[in-house]
């Protein structure tokens, strides 16, 4: 049985915004998951449904074999849950967080005394237990929030963007016990995040998910691997909207794929190595400028590129500019 399920997952917000438009996938038990994709895609919208505080408005969704519409309270005793924003209350003391999630599960006395000192110890926050959690850093606080949604001992926990605001040493950090979680507990973990890296580094399988859909899944590696060659980046000296980029590109053997959003030119290439002289003289005889030009194997983001059809910067972009029109009510 898998660990989670969603099936068709529509959510329609109003006035007619479509945060989830048919998105399915499934988790193995015993395996992190990574939902990819950039801030909009959807993602929190899917733990939100996941986790039982919203509701979808068509589709189906399983979790620890519970369904989230028909059996909220099954499901919330299954799960763990660490939101985006942290849940952390700041004036009280690091352990006194602990032991209120715990009792907000039924648990108490001894028992979830020493559940909070086990798991404040895991996480390296003993000797800083009592004092108040203002006085934590930014990493501290994201261990703590992680402790919190441990101390019931749930089957699967959802860390929805756990490492956004950390620095890299910190992130790091949080990735080995993230990775910890599933190896030593067995936890099964649905890790959402638009970091490519941490997708590469902890997913076992992931979902690229861009406007509310699935529109890649598989594991890093298998999708990196689709990718034949390697890929091509190009920054330009302007903006071309003519077509004679992709007229100059158009005759060059072994180059195809070829995507250009503003100053950016994207392509791939049977081998860069011998490409790249290819592609900026084509470019010089058109009269198109380069400032530079990068080689690379596949990466996470030419996988985005090619399913979503955009690079993830532009999508990331295009987000932050949709969600200010909304807030202007425009």
């Amino acid at each position: 049985m898998a660990a989670i399920e969603a099936h068709d997952l529509v959510k329609v917000y109003p006035p007619g915004i479509r945060a989830l438009d048919g998105l399915s996938f499934e988790v193995e038990q015993g395996t992190i998951f990574g939902l990819l994709g950039p801030n909009g895609a959807g993602k929190s919208t899917t733990i939100k449904i996941l986790t039982t505080l919203s509701k979808a408005t068509s589709g189906r969704a399983l979790v620890a074999g519970h369904d989230v519409d028909r059996d909220q309270g099954g499901a919330r005793a299954a799960i763990g849950c660490v939101a985006q924003k942290s849940g952390v209350d700041l004036e009280a003391t690091g352990r006194e967080n602990v032991i209120l999630q715990g009792q907000l599960y039924g648990m108490g006395g001894a028992e979830l005394g020493r559940r909070a000192d086990e798991l404040l110890t895991r996480f390296g926050l003993a000797d800083a237990a009592r004092r108040p959690a203002k006085t934590f850093s930014g990493g501290m606080q994201r261990r703590l929030d992680i402790a919190m949604g441990l101390v019931h001992r749930p089957e699967v926990l959802f860390l929805d963007e756990p490492t956004t605001g950390l620095d890299p040493e910190v992130r790091a950090d949080m990735w080995s016990e993230i990775a910890r979680l599933v190896s030593v507990d067995g936890l099964t973990i649905l890790l959402t995040t638009h970091y490519m890296d941490e997708a590469d580094v902890l997913a076992k399988r992931l979902a690229i998910v861009d406007r509310g859909r699935v529109v890649a899944e598989g594991t890093p590696e298998g999708l990196k691997g689709e990718l034949r060659g390697d890929a091509i980046h190009v920054e330009l000296r302007e903006a071309y909207l003519d077509g004679r980029v992709q007229v100059a590109l158009a005759g060059i053997a072994g180059v195809h794929d070829v995507q250009l959003e503003g100053r950016s030119l994207h392509a791939r290439a049977d081998s860069g190595a011998t490409a790249v002289p290819a592609v900026l003289t084509a470019l010089d005889a058109a009269g198109v400028g380069a400032a530079s030009v990068t080689v690379a194997r596949p990466s996470l983001d030419d996988v985005y590129l090619r399913y979503a059809g955009r690079a993830f910067r532009s999508a990331e972009d295009e987000a932050a500019n949709l969600a200010q029109r909304q807030g202007d009510g425009r």
